[in-house]
């Protein structure tokens, strides 16, 4: 089935490091082909349609949504990546055990994955890491420390 809807369409690659394909109906025949997959009830709410595309001999399996609705959604998620003076997350310990390293302190600046606290729980260590780049706001956890399920551990506006 080919797209047929007039104007633009942004198809994501979803991936590691997902791929945007930009369509306009102007594009040559034959250049892009692309079948329509099922979508579900969440897609449909959302505007989402998933497609198969091959282009130039590659086979895709893509997402698209409406050019001026992925930038809009874009330009919303922008601030919460970035990490904005309001956003504050709190990081909880998922098991009870203790302390057993701390990589950071307050005022540490931080990247997405990086290791902050080390939390051992029947001779195994369990890695703390920063769900998103930040600055670290406060650490509640010291070496030797016992925490229990959900102890506060570390803070990162």
């Amino acid at each position: 089935m080919a797209v047929t809807d007039p104007g633009t369409l942004r198809l994501t690659v979803a991936g590691p490091e997902p791929i945007v394909i930009e369509l306009d109906a102007a594009l040559p025949d034959g250049t892009v082909a692309t079948r329509e997959l099922a979508v579900s009830p969440a897609d449909r709410a959302t505007g989402i349609r998933r497609f198969e595309a091959v282009v130039d001999g590659w086979v895709f399996e893509v997402t698209a949504e409406d050019a001026r609705r992925a930038a809009l959604r874009e330009r919303a998620g922008r601030g919460v990546r970035q990490g904005g003076p309001n956003v504050r997350t709190a990081l909880l310990a998922r098991i009870p055990g203790r302390v057993v390293r701390v990589w950071v302190a307050p005022g540490d600046r931080v990247e997405a994955g990086q290791r902050l606290v080390a939390v051992e729980a029947m001779k195994m260590e369990n890695e703390i890491r920063s769900p998103r780049a930040g600055t670290v706001r406060s650490v509640a956890a010291t070496i030797g420390q016992t925490v229990d399920l959900g102890d506060e551990l570390a803070v990162i506006d």
